[in-house]
């Protein structure tokens, strides 16, 4: 079965994702906690379409996210 277009777009890593720069470019906190596998709880919010679920996604397929 095929995925939906927008799934087989989506990115797989950090360098794909594009946006957001603030909080994902090298040497942000949010860059050095995924790099470093410290993640904090965290809450993503923000208007439809602006990669919430794709930064989550990415996250979560880290080697130790969620440990």
């Amino acid at each position: 079965m095929l995925r939906p277009l927008a799934d087989r777009m989506r990115p797989d890593t950090l360098e794909e994702y594009c946006g957001q720069t603030h909080l994902i470019q090298p040497g942000s906190l949010l860059w050095n906690c995924i790099e470093k596998d410290t993640l904090p709880s965290m809450i993503f919010w923000g208007p439809p379409g602006v990669g919430k679920t794709t930064l989550a996604s990415i996250i979560a397929k880290r080697p130790r996210a969620g440990l």
